[in-house]
């Protein structure tokens, strides 16, 4: 497989150095990206880079992970226009560590010639004051060299303190080390990131003498131009915890449809022959599309069990022939992931013993699934209110603890659309 080809026709390519292609195809090649530990988990914006190192290491090449323990305390100034927010080494060190665990699962760092490995930056300067900085790492470029990087030059008018002033240093002075120490000789990343690679690359040609490549990949933006959001609540997290996989496969079946080119070719693993069957095979098709990406993604970042049990919570939210008997099939996981994406009130286990609860306290006291007494009668003598899949038949009914699914779990059913679960802890 050729890489950058690979890049082109996937439209991943945004820019790249002269003759990294020729450099490319001769043999073996070492390449970097790097991480900033910023957040607790890994994005659909990171995954891209994750992709290319992928594609890299699918293409023959040795792909390295450089975790930014030292530049994540520094704050990385490109695409922002004010002064980041330093968080506490602590968080950043947890991150880091979390981030690692998801890199072990996206990435080969087991076997085989071209296996991944994992640097960490703060390894470069732990053991390094100030005085050697400035003199081994601030004396290689100029400040004119530096004004002139977009990072810099857009932030003139609003201002830049010199922590951040100084990324590109430490980020050109990795890029040296890991060429030194890895014989790592290409980096890439986002687009916004091509003055801080350059730096690097400029680092090993002045140090060195030695010629070192940059490639460039796009940023990843909706079909509107906007991009992902930034926030907890609007991002697509890799981690579980903060994206359930039903919310992740959830995402790619709601994608707009303009936006399905751009996601297949940046996220699949099928090879160009297979894409453009699928697409043309689908073009009226574009649900079925998203179907078959949401299910490949879901699989890769989380597993074929989270992707079954998807299917089994979509089937139970959205199917309405989804009866008693597929209910108490579920799994404790799966009615943990319909508890996130459904109303849910914790009520305490102890009281569905000695007798259990009666139907009408569950709905009004002890959870405010109804808004009072007399509309929960209302809606059992209306034969609207279910429990488990079972109908209420009578006001006085009482639920009891052998009701509860894997000694926890409810499903209160009020109507034909409004459902939502009980956990008893």
């Amino acid at each position: 497989m050729d890489f950058i080809e690979e890049l082109r026709w996937r439209n991943m390519l945004h820019d790249l150095t002269p003759g990294v292609e020729e450099h490319l195809r001769i043999g073996q090649r070492t390449g970097y990206i790097g991480f900033d530990p910023t957040a607790p988990s890994l994005t659909i914006g990171n995954y891209v880079q994750v992709m290319i190192l992928t594609l890299f290491q699918r293409a023959g090449h040795k792909p390295i992970v450089l975790m930014g323990g030292a530049t994540g305390r520094i704050g990385d100034p490109s695409g922002k226009d004010k002064e980041r927010e330093l968080k506490s080494e602590e968080e950043l060190d947890a991150n880091l560590e979390r981030q690692k665990q998801q890199f072990y699962r996206l990435l080969n760092f087991e076997e085989g010639p071209n296996r991944a490995i994992m640097r960490n930056n703060l390894d470069f300067y732990k053991d390094m004051n100030v005085l050697r900085f400035l003199r081994e790492v601030g004396k290689t470029l100029t400040i004119n060299y530096m004004l002139s990087k977009e990072s810099v030059a857009k932030r003139l008018d609003t201002g830049m303190s010199f922590t951040e002033f100084s990324y590109q240093l430490l980020q050109a002075y990795d890029f040296q080390r890991l060429f030194i120490e890895e014989g790592c000789t290409v980096q890439m990343g986002g687009s916004d990131q091509w003055g801080n690679i350059t730096s690097g690359t400029e680092f090993i040609r002045r140090n060195l003498g030695q010629k070192a490549y940059a490639v460039t990949t796009p940023l990843l933006t909706k079909a509107d131009g906007s991009k992902f959001g930034k926030s907890e609540q609007g991002n697509i997290w890799l981690d579980p915890e903060l994206t359930s996989p039903y919310q992740f496969y959830q995402f790619w079946l709601r994608a707009a449809d303009a936006d399905l080119p751009k996601y297949i070719r940046y996220f699949t693993l099928k090879s160009r022959q297979e894409v453009e069957e699928m697409e043309r095979d689908l073009a009226d098709d574009p649900q079925t599309l998203k179907r078959m990406l949401a299910e490949e993604l879901t699989v890769r970042i989380h597993s074929r069990e989270a992707y079954e049990s998807v299917l089994r919570v979509s089937e139970l939210l959205f199917n309405r022939k989804a009866n008693a008997d597929f209910l108490r099939s579920l799994t404790p996981d799966d009615l943990k992931a319909v508890a996130r994406e459904i109303p849910a009130a914790e009520v305490p286990v102890d009281l569905f013993k000695d007798g259990g609860v009666p139907v009408i306290e569950l709905l009004t006291d002890l959870t405010d699934f109804a808004r009072s007494k007399g509309e929960a009668r209302r809606m059992i003598q209306n034969n609207a209110v279910s429990i488990n899949k079972v109908k209420v038949t009578s006001i006085d009914e009482v639920v009891s603890a052998d009701q509860l699914l894997h000694q926890r779990y409810l499903l209160v059913e009020l109507g034909k659309k409004n459902k939502y679960i009980v956990i008893a802890r």
